[in-house]
């Protein structure tokens, strides 16, 4: 039995050929395949080459392969792999023989003859469904899959966002495509301290039931994943973005609050409704304009319609004079015989749908940018919001109750096969984000991306993305629902989701409301089925509205959005009364925290970090806290314990008496403080705080340092008031405070500050690292103020910008 070492190995394994790669000591590549070659286009543009090195030990029954960090044991009788760890040789994972089945690849066209189309109008607009489509053979690939024998207590986690409120994966089957509330991510992660990225761009299924537990591939050229090991999640997750892709810093305004809603119907109203908050004094900094820009009858046309819109330059400088941004929604569809329509037709770039255009065609992402360009960024808007992008949905967005799980795949898997290929069904978005991206960098390379988009894939983190949710419903369990599809959102790599706060659909009614005329299908629909039929004058709603809110405050973007009833802070009562005063506290509260938000958002750009944080992230050794999906860290210092029952009233307005107080569970390892009243807790135990309508139960982790403002009224402000650094003591701890631009790509020449705040409790000690480069909104010249929490010890100084010690 002879050792030998290389960073790739090829080897017969069953009836396929094997080849495995270290790409890096903790991250071993591993492709199978029954052809003679190997394909080497990644599907989702991975472009990692080997860099480490593993040992080979061959015998009869296996083959060995060894790096600094993973063990991976191939079995030459049944074909079964046995990941280990080096240090100590325990297994992470086994898994079972590798399946292909060759099946052949369809593409879909008329064949040469006129379509025969039949338009339906949805609530995502015209939808054409061709009827005279010819399915063709292109050539013959495989059908995939992936056995797994799991550990018994073993969780799985990431996969994207479903909607049903899954955490853990296990016992369950879960379908990955893309649809209006579905984002599949290609990732899955363990708390055995791993996680496998499968290079596939097809549908897949995940199954864990007594059939047996596997990861299923519609279409692929070869079976071909990466095997990444952590010490943690952060370690895992890092794995995961070097080879798909590094994260890329947003605006700061992106961290404020952006109010949106089912839609500002022209310019003034846009402006009027920053004006508002400006005059009540209200922080904001972003009001999105919904769909319907464009004339009548023109969905997805990116020329707006002058009578309510006569200038968009006029409408943007007056956003802009009141420190407040602009976002407008387009669409990868357009209605046909509209300008975007016929110049895509006519280049050859629409699918056979004849409404989307081709986003896979770097030419076709060219021409949609100009159409984008044209009038809505030459006319000032800030930013993206790129709706619809899966992009079909139609046949299973219809009808008045839900499918099953199984038809809803087979419906919606079908169509994206037939339009876009099998092979890549789940890869539009992405590649729809990556056109925004490129296009507008190179139209403006001192302007921030910033795409707010209903759909994403493995890479759309690398094009300044922000994934939502899509159109959820209002009630108190899709709120619990979404806190578990964040998470699993966030542990699939993906760094930047949000929700509607308060839910898009409010009420339980027909799509007519909508502004939507179809005779074909008049009936209620299945995702129309919020709970409060008076929307905003239902004091119900109100309390879900706020206590979602509430848990808005600590998610990458502060978002409220939805139709059916009005979301600004002003129709929630009057100041004074208690849900407008529950609004107004907690954005300002946002705002307070925005030093540390915006340097928790640096850090997804410097070390992969992530902002919402599963308690696996931090606390894996705690089993109690591991299995939480009710709680979650915001950054590595505030645990959030949302509120998802109510306490003050029912639907209807029906006013209950229950006690104000939340059960949170603090995890072990650590002092925790109550946020809010500093009350200190042991971790470990579980504890009743207290409620009340103005705020959420918040923690904050001992030798924590929280720098905030006194109070902003949009992200980008130049404040003259103290700035705050937080200590709790009861630990050591550090903060790297971040400071940029706001805006612009200086950053990636290094042009930004990270100061260094490190504690040391035993001494009382706070030292203040020194800054680089100066800052309009920058710490050099501002007098700080030391609050040691707990004894309430406060010491100011003035930051030059030099290394200093602050005794306490």
């Amino acid at each position: 039995m002879g050792i030998t070492k290389k960073n790739e190995w090829e080897f017969h394994l069953m009836d396929g050929n094997c080849r495995v790669q270290a790409v890096r000591d903790n991250i071993i590549r591993c492709s199978y395949t029954k052809r003679d070659s190997w394909e080497e286009k990644s599907p989702i543009g991975i472009e990692a080459n080997p860099e480490s090195v593993f040992a080979v030990c061959e015998s009869e029954e296996k083959i060995v392969f060894q790096t600094e960090r993973i063990i991976l044991e191939a079995d030459r009788k049944n074909g079964g792999f046995v990941w280990k760890d080096t240090a100590d040789r325990h297994v992470l994972l086994k898994e079972g023989r590798k399946e292909l089945t060759e099946t052949p690849l369809m593409v879909y066209s008329t064949g040469g003859e006129e379509p025969v189309i039949r338009r339906v109008q949805t609530v995502d607009g015209e939808r054409n469904f061709v009827q005279n489509l010819k399915a063709a053979e292109d050539h013959m690939a495989y059908h995939g899959k992936l056995n797994f024998f799991w550990k018994p207590d073993e969780q799985i986690h990431g996969l994207g966002q479903g909607e049903e409120g899954i955490y853990d994966y296990r016992g369950n089957v879960q379908y990955l495509y893309q649809h209006n509330m579905r984002i599949p991510i290609p990732f899955l992660v363990s708390d055995m301290g791993y996680g496998i990225l499968v290079d596939c761009g097809s549908l897949m299924t995940f199954n864990d039931d007594c059939r047996g537990s596997w990861l299923y591939m519609d279409m692929i050229e070869q079976l071909d994943y990466y095997f990444i090991k952590g010490e943690n999640l952060d370690e895992i997750i890092k794995g995961f973005r070097l080879l798909t892709g590094r994260c890329v810093m947003l605006p700061k305004w992106a961290f404020g609050y952006v109010q949106s809603k089912e839609a500002y119907k022209n310019q003034d109203e846009v402006v009027a409704i920053a004006k508002k908050y400006r005059d009540l004094d209200i922080p904001l900094d972003c009001v999105v304009q919904d769909w319907n820009t464009w004339e009548p009858g023109k969905w997805g046309n990116k020329r707006v319609d002058r009578e309510r819109y006569p200038s968009l330059t006029e409408m943007n400088q007056q956003l802009h004079n009141m420190h407040v941004h602009s976002m407008v929604s387009v669409w990868p569809n357009m209605n046909s015989g509209t300008e975007d329509y016929e110049e895509m037709k006519a280049a050859g770039h629409l699918f056979y749908d004849y409404a989307t255009y081709n986003a896979f065609s770097e030419e076709a992402r060219e021409i949609y940018w100009k159409q984008s360009e044209r009038e809505l960024f030459s006319g000032g808007f800030d930013s993206w919001w790129c709706d619809s992008t899966e992009p079909f949905s139609g046949p299973d967005w219809n009808g008045e109750f839900k499918r099953e799980p199984w038809e809803r795949f087979q419906l919606v898997g079908q169509e994206h096969c037939k339009f876009l290929g099998a092979d890549r069904a789940n890869l539009y978005a992405a590649a729809h984000a990556q056109g925004i991206y490129e296009n507008q960098r190179k139209a403006n390379p001192n302007k921030r991306v910033l795409n707010l988009t209903r759909s994403g894939y493995a890479s759309s983190q690398k094009f300044g993305t922000v994934l939502w949710s899509g159109d959820i419903f209002a009630s108190w369990d899709t709120m619990k629902k979404q806190i578990h599809e964040g998470l699993n959102m966030c542990m699939s790599g993906m760094p930047y989701w949000t929700l509607d706060i308060g839910g898009f659909f409010t009420v339980n009614e027909n799509w007519q409301h909508r502004g939507c005329s179809c005779s074909e299908d008049p009936t209620p629909k299945w995702f129309w089925r919020g709970d409060y039929e008076e929307g905003v004058d239902d004091y119900g709603y109100r309390e879900l509205y706020v206590r979602w809110f509430e848990q808005g405050v600590f998610l990458p973007m502060f978002r409220s959005h939805g139709t059916d009833t009005p979301r600004e802070v002003w129709n929630f009562g009057r100041p004074g009364e208690l849900f407008y005063d529950a609004l107004v506290r907690n954005i300002e509260l946002r705002y307070r925290l925005m030093p540390y938000i915006y340097s928790n958002a640096a850090r997804v750009w410097t070390d992969d970090s992530t902002i919402m944080r599963s308690l696996l992230f931090d606390f894996e050794n705690d089993k109690r806290a591991a299995a939480l999906g009710d709680e979650y860290m915001f950054g590595d210092s505030l645990l959030v314990c949302p509120v998802t029952e109510p306490m003050y009233y029912e639907k209807g307005n029906q006013s209950i008496d229950r006690e104000k107080i939340w059960n949170c569970y603090l995890p072990a390892g650590t002092k925790w403080y109550d946020f809010h009243t500093l009350k200190e807790y042991e971790g470990g135990t579980e504890v009743e705080a207290d409620a009340s309508l103005d705020h959420i139960p918040v923690f904050v982790k001992a030798g924590a340092i929280i720098p905030m403002e006194q109070r902003m009224s949009y992200a980008d402000e130049v404040v003259d008031t103290p700035f705050e650094i937080h200590i709790y003591p009861g630990a050591d701890g550090s903060f790297v405070l971040y400071e940029d631009d706001g805006d612009g790509y200086a950053y990636e020449q290094g042009k930004y500050n990270q100061i260094s705040l490190i504690w040391k409790d035993d001494e009382r000690c706070l030292t203040v690292g020194a800054a680089e480069h100066t800052f309009v909104q920058g710490l050099k010249g501002r007098e700080c103020r030391v609050i040691l929490e707990g004894d309430k010890t406060e010491k100011s100084f003035v930051y030059d910008g030099e290394l200093r010690y602050i005794y306490l």
